[in-house]
């Protein structure tokens, strides 16, 4: 099973990436992590991303992509994956389809966990509290919620069009979340 996951920041999107991960026994992908490993593995994509972010610019999509290429292409990806934290916009979407279109892959599910805004500032808050991340301010969090709605949400409406988005409540306990999930996914 191929999956977005998609959601605000402090939706959840990573605690219910892990538990989807473990029932399906896909791997969980997220380019920063991809990101991290190449850098840190030395890889000539990794070097030209640790090039660019030295410089305090954004790694650019076909750099992204060329690792996400690598990585779908590795065996562990042949039976599905769940992709967390990227697309971020509706360019980055439809350059993931024309990817996957590439690798003769399609994506089954875009899956939207739907959190009020003010239930995410009081999870990251209480995020920022345990982990102690300053970072984690309520007029940061806002800002990175405006920037999602700006730039990430239109994603859902990509997938939307597609007929592969569907809508999950985030709200309630991390079981009560992953009971919807697994009823959309019937798994």
């Amino acid at each position: 099973m191929r999956i977005v996951l998609l959601g605000a920041p402090g939706s959840g999107k990573g605690t219910q990436a892990k538990l989807i991960v473990d029932k399906l026994n896909i791997p969980h992908i997220s380019t920063g992590d991809l990101l991290r490993g190449a850098i840190a593995a030395k890889t000539p994509l990794g070097l030209a991303a640790k090039e660019v972010m030295d410089k305090g610019d954004l790694v650019s999509d076909e750099i992204v992509l060329g690792m996400l290429k690598d990585r779908l292409n590795q065996d562990d990806a042949n039976n599905g994956f769940i992709l967390d934290g990227f697309p971020r916009n509706v360019t980055q979407a439809a350059m993931l389809e024309d990817l996957l279109a590439e690798l003769a892959m399609q994506l089954d599910h875009a899956l939207l966990i739907q959190v009020d805004p003010d239930e995410v500032v009081a999870r990251i808050a209480k995020r920022a509290e345990i982990e102690g991340r300053a970072d984690d301010t309520e007029t940061v969090v806002r800002n990175r919620l405006n920037v999602y709605k700006e730039q990430t949400a239109p994603v859902a409406d990509f997938y939307k069009n597609q007929d592969i988005l569907t809508e999950v409540l985030g709200k309630g306990s991390i079981e009560d979340v992953q009971a919807r999930i697994q009823a959309i996914l019937r798994f």
